[in-house]
Protein backbone atom coordinates (compact mmCIF):
# COMPACT_ATOMS: atom_id res chain seq x y z
CA UNK A 1 0.00 0.00 0.00
CA UNK A 2 1.45 4.07 -0.76
CA UNK A 3 2.12 5.83 2.55
CA UNK A 4 3.18 8.70 0.45
CA UNK A 5 1.12 11.65 1.86
CA UNK A 6 2.65 13.88 -1.70
CA UNK A 7 0.07 11.74 -3.22
CA UNK A 8 -2.81 12.17 -0.67
CA UNK A 9 -2.39 15.82 0.18
CA UNK A 10 -4.76 18.45 -1.77
CA UNK A 11 -4.04 21.97 -1.27
CA UNK A 12 -6.39 23.87 -2.44
CA UNK A 13 -5.18 27.55 -3.67
CA UNK A 14 -8.34 29.16 -3.71
CA UNK A 15 -9.41 28.28 -0.44
CA UNK A 16 -10.25 30.57 2.06
CA UNK A 17 -8.27 28.10 4.81
CA UNK A 18 -4.54 28.55 4.74
CA UNK A 19 -2.08 26.15 2.99
CA UNK A 20 -0.28 25.21 6.27
CA UNK A 21 -3.74 24.45 7.64
CA UNK A 22 -5.01 22.22 4.85
CA UNK A 23 -1.80 20.74 5.16
CA UNK A 24 -1.96 19.73 8.63
CA UNK A 25 -5.60 18.92 8.19
CA UNK A 26 -4.79 16.05 5.74
CA UNK A 27 -2.16 14.72 7.56
CA UNK A 28 -4.05 14.16 10.88
CA UNK A 29 -6.76 13.23 8.84
CA UNK A 30 -5.11 10.35 6.91
CA UNK A 31 -3.48 9.27 10.60
CA UNK A 32 -6.88 9.39 12.34
CA UNK A 33 -8.41 7.43 9.59
CA UNK A 34 -5.09 4.85 9.47
CA UNK A 35 -4.71 5.53 5.65
CA UNK A 36 -1.03 6.66 7.44
CA UNK A 37 -0.46 3.98 10.22
CA UNK A 38 2.02 4.60 13.42
CA UNK A 39 6.06 4.75 12.36
CA UNK A 40 5.52 6.10 8.90
CA UNK A 41 8.10 8.50 7.38
CA UNK A 42 6.90 11.79 6.46
CA UNK A 43 8.53 13.56 3.38
CA UNK A 44 11.27 15.87 4.13
CA UNK A 45 9.52 19.67 4.78
CA UNK A 46 11.75 20.77 1.71
CA UNK A 47 10.11 17.68 -0.72
CA UNK A 48 6.75 18.11 0.61
CA UNK A 49 6.68 21.65 -0.13
CA UNK A 50 8.40 20.85 -3.79
CA UNK A 51 5.89 18.74 -4.31
CA UNK A 52 2.81 20.55 -2.94
CA UNK A 53 4.33 23.53 -4.83
CA UNK A 54 3.96 25.25 -1.29
CA UNK A 55 6.59 27.24 0.52
CA UNK A 56 8.97 25.23 2.49
CA UNK A 57 8.06 27.63 5.69
CA UNK A 58 4.26 26.64 5.28
CA UNK A 59 5.19 22.80 5.29
CA UNK A 60 7.14 23.53 8.64
CA UNK A 61 4.61 25.37 10.32
CA UNK A 62 1.87 22.37 9.31
CA UNK A 63 4.57 20.17 10.48
CA UNK A 64 5.32 22.01 13.98
CA UNK A 65 1.33 22.06 13.99
CA UNK A 66 1.32 18.40 14.01
CA UNK A 67 3.69 17.93 16.30
CA UNK A 68 2.26 20.28 19.06
CA UNK A 69 -0.70 18.04 18.85
CA UNK A 70 0.84 14.97 19.20
CA UNK A 71 0.26 13.39 15.92
CA UNK A 72 4.22 13.08 14.40
CA UNK A 73 7.29 13.18 15.93
CA UNK A 74 10.53 14.92 14.34
CA UNK A 75 13.47 12.76 14.89
CA UNK A 76 16.15 14.99 14.26
CA UNK A 77 17.75 13.47 10.98
CA UNK A 78 15.62 10.78 10.47
CA UNK A 79 12.90 12.86 9.72
CA UNK A 80 9.16 13.06 10.62
CA UNK A 81 7.42 10.26 12.16
CA UNK A 82 3.76 9.44 12.66
CA UNK A 83 2.95 8.51 16.20
CA UNK A 84 1.61 5.62 18.13
CA UNK A 85 -2.16 6.48 18.62
CA UNK A 86 -2.43 6.51 22.52
CA UNK A 87 -4.26 3.64 24.13
CA UNK A 88 -7.86 5.34 25.39
CA UNK A 89 -9.52 8.43 26.10
CA UNK A 90 -6.91 11.51 25.40
CA UNK A 91 -7.89 14.49 27.82
CA UNK A 92 -5.62 16.50 25.98
CA UNK A 93 -7.09 16.19 22.44
CA UNK A 94 -10.77 15.60 23.70
CA UNK A 95 -10.32 19.54 25.12
CA UNK A 96 -8.65 20.44 21.78
CA UNK A 97 -11.28 18.89 20.08
CA UNK A 98 -13.88 21.32 22.13
CA UNK A 99 -12.34 24.62 22.16
CA UNK A 100 -12.32 23.98 18.02
CA UNK A 101 -15.89 22.91 17.94
CA UNK A 102 -16.33 26.09 20.54
CA UNK A 103 -14.20 28.63 18.12
CA UNK A 104 -16.18 27.06 14.95
CA UNK A 105 -19.22 27.93 16.78
CA UNK A 106 -18.06 31.28 17.16
CA UNK A 107 -17.09 32.10 13.20
CA UNK A 108 -13.48 32.21 14.43
CA UNK A 109 -11.14 31.67 11.96
CA UNK A 110 -8.34 28.89 12.72
CA UNK A 111 -5.77 30.49 12.17
CA UNK A 112 -7.15 33.44 14.68
CA UNK A 113 -8.35 30.36 17.23
CA UNK A 114 -4.72 29.28 17.33
CA UNK A 115 -3.68 32.73 17.82
CA UNK A 116 -6.16 32.84 20.83
CA UNK A 117 -4.68 29.50 22.21
CA UNK A 118 -1.05 30.42 22.08
CA UNK A 119 -1.74 33.08 24.24
CA UNK A 120 -3.89 31.36 26.36
CA UNK A 121 -1.17 28.83 27.07
CA UNK A 122 1.75 31.94 27.24
CA UNK A 123 -0.44 33.17 30.24
CA UNK A 124 -0.15 29.94 31.97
Amino acid sequence: MNHDPTALIDVDPSSSVAPYEQVRASVTELVRTGVLPAHTRLPAVRRLAVDLGLAANTVARAYRELEAAGVVETRGRLGTFVVEASEGPDEAREAARAFAGRMRELGVSPERALDLARAALADG
